[in-house]
């Protein structure tokens, strides 16, 4: 005779956890990251106290700490006040650490004043979520022995360690370590696969540093954000509302010169712009480097320092550590060809950089690059030019 509710087959425990883990998953990201951090949507009184129940049952974290710790790491994101940036803390720490990187920030009363505003605070939140953060969690022990028995323990346990390992682990750690990128964004961030269905979407990790504030992570024709189905499953069924989601990319082919809508274009998909150029311009840099490597050889020094050269050539110049400057100016007094593409790749980064300019100046400025670009006798900056031109609002 047994004392629990469910007897299931081996396999029926395993969808069980992994079940009421992905709801867990779906919570942080719909409600804590997109909802409550970035405002991309509105989502029902009714689903908001759900994920908010949930997460205080299966996680203890605060609303506000969440939310405050991650509009922390954007707003100082691979620098020294980032909470979580594997660039500074190392790749094993973040991973390793995760968690308790988390648990010391949300100590900090600072971050919380000054990042953790618009968040709830309701009678439930005073008295209940956040003063008593760890009851949920032994509820939640509780009631998966009683479902499950002495798997409920299993299960439980496997809940209590899913966030730390997805969330503070690997989009933390490896979401601004490894993987692809769509854009250049102005930090480390990546893309973990195209497919965002284990972390609710969260894997598009790049895209959404692209545009933080798009309720809708996935970017590419071939991307999937499990999380945004969700949304607009829940505003169909007027459960959740849309505020924001990133703007596609629209081209008029027929354009040969530059003019407002194309500036405006250039500037609002500025990352986008960023990251093709340096696809369109990756067979050149390689060749430059090859080129560069030989006449290391040829006069007798190390070639180590030009394994993080393309890495270089892809960060703005003052992003670069002295030594790093400094190896990189060398490298490029072998490659007229390089230190030109090098060149008009921060002039162009320059174009939506001068905020005190007016729009007619930064249209003549970026007309003036087009151009250049097009003189510079390099087939692939030609190309990149007269597409440049092309970008339109939609």
């Amino acid at each position: 005779m047994t004392f629990w509710m469910f007897d299931l087959p081996w396999w029926g425990y395993i969808l069980v956890a992994l079940g009421l883990t992905h709801i867990t998953i779906a919570a942080v990201t719909i409600y804590l990251h997109r909802c409550q951090a970035h405002r991309a949507l509105d989502l029902h009184p009714i689903v908001s106290h759900f994920f908010r129940f949930w997460l205080w049952m299966t996680t203890g974290m605060v609303t506000k700490e969440w939310a405050a710790i991650h509009r922390k790491h954007h707003a100082h994101c691979e620098t020294v006040n980032d909470p979580h940036s594997p660039q500074i803390l190392g790749i094993r720490k973040v991973l390793r650490e995760g968690a308790e990187l988390y648990r010391k920030e949300a100590a900090n009363e600072e971050t919380l004043q000054k990042y953790g505003s618009g968040t709830p605070d309701d009678w439930m939140e005073r008295h209940v979520y956040s003063r008593h953060s760890g009851l949920g969690i032994r509820l939640m022990l509780i009631i998966d022995v009683l479902l499950f028995g002495p798997l409920g323990l299993t299960i439980w346990a496997v809940q209590m360690a899913w966030i730390p390992l997805t969330a503070a682990g690997i989009i933390n750690g490896l979401g601004h370590y490894w993987g692809y990128r769509n854009f250049a964004a102005a930090d480390a961030s990546t893309n973990l696969v195209p497919w965002g269905i284990i972390i609710g979407g969260e894997e598009l990790h790049n895209n959404h540093h692209a545009y933080a504030s798009s309720a809708r992570l996935s970017s590419k024709w071939y991307e999937f954000d499990i999380g945004w189905m969700y949304i607009r499953l829940m505003q169909m069924s007027r459960l959740a509302k849309v505020k924001k989601i990133a703007p596609k990319v629209k081209f008029d082919w027929a354009k040969t010169r530059c003019d407002l809508d194309t500036l405006q274009a250039v500037i609002t998909h500025r990352f986008d712009v960023m990251g093709k150029y340096g696809v369109m311009l990756k067979q050149a840099y390689k060749e430059e480097i090859s080129k560069i490597r030989l006449a290391y050889q040829q006069h007798g020094h190390e070639t180590t320092v030009l394994e993080r050269l393309r890495h270089w050539l892809h960060l703005d110049a003052k992003d670069l550590e002295v030594q790093d400057k400094q190896a990189l100016e060398q490298a490029l007094t072998h490659s007229a060809r390089l230190q030109t593409i090098y060149q008009l790749k921060q002039e162009l980064a320059q174009v939506w950089a001068r905020s005190t300019a007016s729009q007619e100046q930064l249209l003549k400025g970026l007309e003036d690059w087009c151009q250049r670009a097009e003189k510079s006798g390099i087939a692939a900056l030609e190309e990149f030019s007269r597409r440049l031109r092309c970008y339109r609002m939609a």
